[in-house]
């Protein structure tokens, strides 16, 4: 039994109840302390102006068949890690080894789209970091000849400036969009389930805190300052009084458009059977340890499914490939272990 300052006594047996019917709903499990979810949901109580635990179950069970609901309320209790290029391995292997392969096949069979997804995508940080790590590649050349192909031999050169944070270059080559521009499309999507993560994506504002590490170059290239510190703006005019600002002066990094437009977000629950097309990436970082064993397995069968032939899985070091039954090859670039979809693969559907 658990009793609040608000005088609302929660009970065990309706914290398990939730717990069972959030996993029902969602297929996640909430891994918290009770004494954390009971917290939780008096806070949730108030702002909903419910009455008892017993009342927010009612209203969960009435509204399965609309998710809002139940997201709204996951909303502030899930243990969600963000930030940008937060798993630099998988950046530094995307940029510099997968892309250059994929898009060398994907150009010598004429025009294409690379398509990539970041499943579970929080509030952006993730998708948006593939952005900067897909131009970077095509900017720099990534061993391709781009960077003669740009006009900018800089960029191609082997002795241009990198760091080691997910192959993005010290020179203005971040967010430079060109070598395969002609020839392929970039297209990539981010989902989450929790409709206020999806909302913060799609303004692509974030504290200056949030860049802390990444060259100075490629946020110059890729973020406009707004807030009323930024009275320059991106250095075009392009600054913010307002937006952005938390009154205290502070300023606000804005994702610029032109990094903007390559991604596309939606709220998607994972663990229903709903298919999105076919991609040549799929990042799909941190989501696992929330899921059943089921879930993960279920999952995991269907990413298999929805990569391209000769496509790559991207998970956090700390996950294992939870259903080693299906046909992945893993590659290891510079420490980072990831996955491929053979090509041959393309034979057991139908391609």
């Amino acid at each position: 039994m658990h009793k609040l300052l608000a005088g609302i006594t929660i009970l065990e047996h309706e914290l398990s109840a939730l717990r069972l019917l959030v996993e029902r709903q969602t297929g996640i499990l909430l891994d918290c302390p009770n004494s954390a979810l009971a917290a939780h949901i008096a806070d949730y109580l108030e702002r909903s102006e419910l009455e008892s635990p017993a009342a927010l179950l009612a209203r969960l069970r009435s509204a399965e068949l609309e998710p809002c609901e139940i997201t709204g309320f996951l909303d502030g209790i899930m243990n969600v890690s963000t930030g940008f290029f937060r798993h630099p391995g998988a950046m530094t292997a995307l940029g510099r080894q997968v892309l250059p392969q994929v898009l060398a096949r994907k150009v010598s069979e004429g025009p294409a789209t690379l398509r990539i997804w970041s499943a579970g995508c929080g509030s952006g940080e993730e998708p948006y970091s593939i952005a900067m790590a897909v131009c970077e590649a095509l900017g720099s050349g990534s061993g391709n000849g781009n960077g003669a192909a740009n006009g900018n031999g800089s960029n191609g050169s082997k002795d241009a400036k990198t760091v080691r944070n997910g192959g993005i270059c010290e020179s203005s080559a971040a967010a430079n969009n060109n070598g395969f521009s002609k020839e392929c499309s970039i297209h990539i999507v981010g989902t989450d389930l929790l409709r206020s993560a999806i909302q913060a994506a799609e303004r692509g504002v974030y504290p200056q805190s949030a860049v802390m590490g990444l060259p100075p170059a490629a946020i110059r290239a890729c973020f406009s300052k707004i807030g009323p510190s930024a009275s320059d703006g991106d250095g075009n005019g392009n600054g913010s009084s307002s937006a952005g600002a938390n009154g205290n002066g502070n300023a606000y990094l804005l994702v610029k458009p032109r990094l903007r437009s390559l991604v596309t977000f939606n709220t998607m629950n994972l663990t229903k059977p709903v298919y999105i097309g076919r991609f040549d990436c799929i990042f799909c970082m941190d989501v696992l340890p929330h899921l059943s064993r089921t879930q993960r397995s279920a999952l995991m069968e269907r990413l298999h499914l929805y990569l391209e032939p000769g496509g790559y899985l991207f998970l956090s070091q700390t996950e294992k490939l939870c259903a080693p039954n299906l046909n992945f090859r893993s590659e290891t670039y510079d420490g980072y272990t990831f996955y491929r979809k053979p090509l041959a693969a393309a034979a057991a559907y139908g391609r």
